[in-house]
């Protein structure tokens, strides 16, 4: 905006080039790789999505909306690269079950 050049669209590029244009495949990576090695820090934008994906994850966030957040083709490749994530789901599952039999119970 302040080139005059007004708001950018909400389907725009995130990190495009100043005309909009779609910037090369690994800028961003090799940007990013330079901040962190002019920081000091061991830190990949790699490992910053799996960390987002397990927060999400960690969260409760459903599946699907992870996925779509990831721009997988399917929730099936998410749960494939990161289904290692949810823990004790079984147990999780079995309380839900209960809970709806109890409430049953008492109607």
């Amino acid at each position: 905006m302040a080139l005059g050049m007004g708001p950018r669209a909400r389907d725009s590029l995130v990190f495009a080039r100043w005309d909009g244009s779609t910037r090369a495949p690994h800028w961003l990576t090799q940007k990013f790789a330079l901040a962190m090695d002019a920081l000091s820090f061991d830190c990949t934008l790699h490992a910053l999505r799996h960390t987002h994906v397990s927060q999400l994850i960690g969260a409760g966030m459903d599946i699907l909306t992870i996925s779509r957040r990831l721009g997988h083709a399917s929730a099936a490749i998410t749960l494939r690269v990161h289904g290692h994530l949810f823990t004790n789901t079984n147990a999780r599952a079995a309380e839900i079950m209960e809970a709806a039999f109890a409430a049953m119970r008492t109607e």
